[in-house]
């Protein structure tokens, strides 16, 4: 069997554990790693090549993009160009399809697949909403978060200057409403004050509640569970008071670095193009024999 060569982009909460995923996985083998930061290698990647590029690498299938949200577009653009296919949990609800119509082009030019928001939202919870809506198309799916560490929202906070280190949580309120709490260390010379109106102001924060908490040490709040609690009341063709729900609590970054694995073995398997998780087969997603699968799942 001819292994699929990925390469890790980035190496924080996610890119550590896709490192694991992708070794608990026998159709992959790690190409590499490739980080901003090569003078300073964790023990854990002192047996895989650790480049500051990816044309370091040799042979690479597909980059895995476990980079900020915001650093997607960049990498996944240059990477397609290259004849790499890319998969990436950018979680930007808003700005998913403008990033398939700037993706999407260069593919196809080039050959190669992406898949974006291969998260767990967006990404697999996507495809939970999708099945809910085919068994109740009409009615209203509500979606909510935590109690839990948003990654996203996370990296958004630590992004703001003077912000030595943060943690967001999100809260659910119910009917897919949330609070987020937001704990910061703060550099020397900076207040709390400024800091809130920068947090707030962000695309992350600006549209929920949120509540800024100067603490002396993130680390001591820092726990990286999460959940979603999925909720879908509608109607089956003249049918009333159809009501699903779906729950799962998890690690968010272990779920999501699976998902970034399940989504980079699917690249091997659709036309060039730029996709999102709803628009390819979830059995794309799984290792092994096709028949097999669908002898065990159906």
């Amino acid at each position: 069997m001819t292994k699929i060569r990925a390469a890790i982009v980035g190496y924080g909460n996610i890119g550590h554990y896709v490192l694991e995923a992708l070794n608990a996985s026998s159709d992959f083998e790690i190409a590499g790693i490739v980080r901003r930061n090569i003078t300073n290698i964790p023990d854990e990647l002192s047996g895989y090549k650790v480049v500051t590029t990816i044309d370091e690498l040799e042979n690479v299938d597909v980059a895995i993009l476990s980079t900020p949200t915001r650093e997607v577009e960049k990498y996944a653009s240059e990477y397609l160009a290259k004849g790499i296919n890319t998969v990436d949990s950018f979680d930007i609800h808003t700005s998913i399809v403008p990033l398939l119509d700037i993706l999407n082009p260069i593919a196809q030019a080039h050959g190669t697949v992406a898949i974006v928001s291969a998260g767990w939202d967006p990404g697999s919870d996507s495809i939970v909403r999708t099945l809910l809506q085919a068994a109740s198309p009409k009615g209203i799916t509500y979606t909510n978060f935590g109690p839990g560490m948003s990654m996203g929202h996370t990296v958004a906070a630590k992004s703001k200057e003077g912000v030595k280190d943060a943690l967001s949580m999100t809260i659910p309120l119910g009917t897919g409403i949330h609070r987020r709490m937001v704990y910061v260390e703060l550099e020397n010379g900076y207040n709390l004050a400024d800091i809130t109106k920068a947090i707030k102001s962000d695309p992350y924060f600006a549209h929920d509640e949120t509540h800024v908490m100067q603490v002396s040490s993130v680390d001591d709040v820092k726990d990286m569970g999460h959940g979603v609690n999925m909720v879908r009341k509608g109607v089956s063709g003249n049918t009333q008071n159809q009501r699903f729900e779906f729950n799962m609590s998890i690690n968010n970054p272990a779920l999501t670095a699976q998902i970034l694995v399940g989504a980079a073995r699917a690249t091997k398997r659709q036309k060039s193009g730029a996709y999102t998780m709803i628009e390819i087969p979830v059995i794309d997603l799984l290792a092994g024999d096709r028949k097999e699968l669908i002898k065990h799942l159906v």
